[in-house]
């Protein structure tokens, strides 16, 4: 395995997703996190799944993006929606299910999901989570 290209680094402190604080060690991500409504918590912060959400439409546009730029074809707009689910086990506790909406403008649906499909296996939240939750991916031509 390679060496590290980046590490992020980030403390929760407290309670957790209940009212803890998450913080990066640059101080550049600071908050307080809060478990959400419809998990029966307070809402009114942010929660680990909206955090991994972010980070994954964000790393998934970027894979998006270079691609596109790897093929030469040009994308007029795009945005990436990243749902990221938590799901109850048979057992009592929980487990993670995702899906990824993509919205591309500029290219016809099959060069959509190509590139889409480019950038899901090279994205790395992609490949960390392939095979472990399950996953769904669409595109929309606008």
């Amino acid at each position: 395995m390679s060496e590290p290209l980046y590490v992020g680094i980030a403390t929760s402190t407290g309670d957790g997703r209940a009212g803890g604080q998450a913080r990066s060690d640059d101080g550049l991500l600071d908050l307080t996190l809060a478990i959400p409504k419809e998990m029966g918590g307070p809402g009114g912060a942010t929660n680990p799944e909206q955090l991994f959400a972010a980070g994954w439409a964000s790393c998934f546009h970027s894979a998006l993006k270079a691609v596109a730029a790897q093929r030469k074809t040009p994308v007029t707009d795009s945005a990436v929606v990243a749902e990221v689910q938590v799901r109850s086990t048979p057992e009592g506790g929980f487990t993670l299910g995702a899906a990824l909406h993509v919205e591309l403008s500029g290219v016809d649906q099959a060069t959509a999901d190509a590139l889409v499909e480019g950038a899901h296996a090279i994205c790395p939240y992609s490949n960390a989570t392939r095979g472990n939750i399950p996953v769904t991916v669409d595109v929309t031509v606008a």
